[in-house]
């Protein structure tokens, strides 16, 4: 029976996930699953490896069987569905890459318009219309006639995007669709992944390593801890109460929530009192920070005293003219990197 779930397309209860074994107990990665994802959402799946990320995304995908529990796809069982209901529903766009022989991007994009055409395969006028639409949404109109073969991963990636438009689902799977983009091309397809969200009202959900992309596009996160625990809520959210630090700790790691970044522990050479804004300041203080220096903007009472104190130079023609008071010593040098090297004590 279908359930009215308004704008929710994908809606799981008392969902357990894992692998059945012949014999012996089942393993069970997480159980008691209660997520909900609604049309025009942008929700990322995030994890420490081996917290059974996959296996969530395998189970909502239906190529491996729930342990327990319902998953609802727009209000109805996936296994109450035929394959071609299914495949206008959901599209999964997976890390692994696919063979596609010589077929051009656009070629590779129909392919995407299975669960309309018929045994043969025929597109009719309006799943041409559909296959354009969809490369051109994406932003890979230039890339239409051109081999897959011959494209860059992140080219090849916005095809893939495109094929899973094209075939119109309520639901878009994503499994790592960055992992092997530089940063440039993942922030270009973490923002498209959002803009297609937003714009065409699909709702799509994705597994990534890139947490601070997450943090900065997704509207909501799933987060699941080590042991699979799951925590969902809005980026900002779980980051103030603590539940994104406590996910991804780890041993000489730790999660600054005033910047949203991840630092490496190291052993402390002193604190220095930075007189900086702008850019000069974040770049400074990131350099300061890698060489194990705590960086305070002021001093109170509260504050250790400065081994050093380093101020931008307003008068040096260079932006990143610095004056540096040691001890009552002053230098003044050109580049951060000569900055630390007078706070190393180099000639």
């Amino acid at each position: 029976m279908k359930v009215n779930t308004t704008d929710t397309v994908l809606q799981t209860e008392n969902l357990a996930i894992g692998y059945r074994h012949t014999g012996r107990a089942d393993l069970v990665i997480s159980r008691n699953l209660d997520l909900r994802l609604r049309r025009g959402e942008l929700v990322c799946l995030l994890g420490p490896n081996g917290a059974g990320k996959s296996t969530l995304m395998r189970t909502l995908a239906g190529l491996q069987p729930a342990l327990a529990g319902t998953i609802l796809l727009d209000g109805d069982p996936p296994a109450d569905l035929t394959a071609r209901e299914m495949a206008r529903r959901l599209s999964i766009v997976l890390t692994e890459r696919v063979d596609v022989g010589n077929l051009s991007a656009q070629e590779l994009v129909a392919l995407g318009r299975h669960p309309y055409t018929d045994w043969w395969g025929n597109l009719t006028v309006h799943d041409e219309e559909v296959v354009r639409w969809a490369v051109r949404v994406v932003g890979a109109g230039a890339l239409a006639e051109r081999p897959i073969q011959e494209l860059s991963d992140g080219e090849r990636q916005k095809v893939m995007i495109a094929r899973a438009l094209a075939q119109e689902p309520l639901l878009i799977l994503l499994d790592e669709p960055t992992a092997f983009l530089d940063l440039p091309r993942r922030v270009e397809v973490m923002g498209l992944l959002r803009n297609l969200a937003r714009h065409t009202g699909r709702a799509i959900l994705l597994s990534t390593h890139d947490l601070d992309l997450a943090l900065r596009s997704a509207d909501r996160l799933w987060l699941m801890a080590a042991d699979g625990g799951m925590v969902t809520g809005a980026p900002e959210d779980l980051v103030l109460s603590g539940a994104f630090e406590r996910a991804f700790a780890s041993e000489g790691v730790t999660f600054d929530p005033y910047t949203g970044s991840f630092h490496i522990v190291r052993d402390t050479s002193g604190v220095v009192l930075l007189q900086a804004d702008g850019m000069q300041a974040l770049w400074a203080t990131r350099a300061l920070e890698r060489e194990g220096y705590c960086v305070v903007r002021q001093t109170d009472d509260k504050t250790p005293t400065p081994v050093a104190t380093v101020t931008a130079d307003a008068s040096a023609d260079a932006v990143s003219g610095w004056q540096i008071n040691i001890h009552g010593r002053t230098e003044r040098v050109d580049d951060i990197y000569a900055l630390i090297g007078v706070l190393r004590g180099e000639p």
